[in-house]
């Protein structure tokens, strides 16, 4: 009797604790198909035996998002608090291999924490508070069809970090803002440690929206030749009713850890509304460099389309077309540009 007293007990406590916590499967399958075109880009085509000109068909993955599959849970605990959790691995989709170059089984997302009223903390390996609002202004779903992923170099900054501690403030009015600092547990006898500090301040209510993002990645021991780069992102979006109009800014110093190196860059474009379910989309990006950098000059324009099937799937497609002219002390573009373009068509499906 009192055994089946203890089984009762422990299962009605089994069954509230249960009650009050979730754990759910999801993931995003992203694919697309088309064609890329690099000219004359011997950074491009090295691989492929030197400058020149080649065409490639394509199956992708991740034409507007990574493909990925995950664990995420959350356990009341009560008083407003939770724990929660996330295990995030990306999928090469077309090939079913991930995406980690190493052996990390969640190179997405590992991490665990807690939130409530004062916001939520993450302790593990997550994306950084510049990375969750860099693209949120940008036209053509901040996808491979939209020329600032393919023009601008603050782009080129690391979007998740290991051993971070994050936090995430509370909204009010509107307003919320993230930090996290990133350690690099890599001293040595000899050497200092890397690490990587980031935040983020946002506006959003109405229809007007604002993100600005600064991120700081350390080098072992700067020298006065090398020094730590620098990411900075402003970027505002607002709703005119059949339009939403976007606009970017970015800038890094210190491209390529080259002190005094920087790029100056923007981004405008403009999300129109066909239908309920179709949305048309333009945008114009820019990228320069200064001197100590190469006064290079970058640009690039896109079109895009999405047409939305249900809750959980839609379809993409379009055109993106850009030129570099990386040659040093050459004014303005000519014949020594290279070009890039892609022409493609995807969909994506969430769970």
């Amino acid at each position: 009797m009192k055994k089946s007293l203890i089984a009762l007990a422990v299962l009605a406590a089994s069954g509230a604790a249960m009650a009050q916590s979730s754990v759910t499967l999801y993931g995003i399958a992203d694919i697309w198909f088309g064609s890329v075109k690099n000219e004359n880009n011997a950074a491009s085509v090295a691989a492929l035996s030197g400058a020149g000109s080649i065409s490639q068909t394509l199956l992708n993955s991740g034409g507007v998002n990574g493909s990925r599959w995950g664990l995420k849970g959350s356990e009341d605990l009560g008083g407003g608090l939770k724990a929660n959790f996330d295990y995030q691995a990306g999928i090469s989709l077309d090939t079913g291999a991930g995406t980690s170059a190493t052996a990390t089984a969640f190179s997405r997302q590992s991490w665990v924490g807690f939130s409530g009223g004062f916001g939520a903390v993450r302790l593990g390996r997550t994306t950084t508070p510049f990375d969750d609002v860099s693209g949120s202004s940008d036209a053509i779903f901040d996808s491979a069809l939209a020329p600032m992923n393919s023009v601008f170099k603050s782009v080129g900054y690391s979007a998740r970090q290991s051993n971070m501690i994050y936090y995430q403030a509370p909204s009010m009015g509107g307003f919320s803002g993230a930090l996290s600092y990133g350690l690099g547990e890599d001293k040595t006898a000899t050497t200092g440690a890397t690490s990587t500090t980031s935040m983020n301040l946002t506006y959003g209510a109405g229809p007007l929206a604002v993100q600005f993002a600064y991120q700081v990645e350390d080098i072992i021991n700067p020298t006065a030749a090398s020094s730590d780069k620098k990411f900075t992102r402003l970027g505002g979006s607002y709703d005119l009713g059949v339009a939403v109009a976007k606009l970017s800014y970015g800038k890094l110093n210190n491209v390529g850890n080259l002190t005094d190196a920087d790029a100056t860059e923007y981004q405008i474009g403009v999300d129109y509304k066909a239908s309920p379910a179709l949305v048309l989309s333009a945008s114009y990006a820019r990228s320069s460099d200064n001197a100590t950098a190469g006064n290079a000059v970058r640009k690039g324009f896109g079109l895009g389309a999405s047409y939305t099937l249900s809750k959980r799937t839609f379809l993409y497609g379009g055109f993106e077309s850009d030129t570099a002219n990386g040659a040093v002390g050459v004014a303005k573009p000519g014949a020594g540009d290279s070009k890039h373009s892609v022409f493609a068509v995807g969909v994506q499906h969430r769970f």
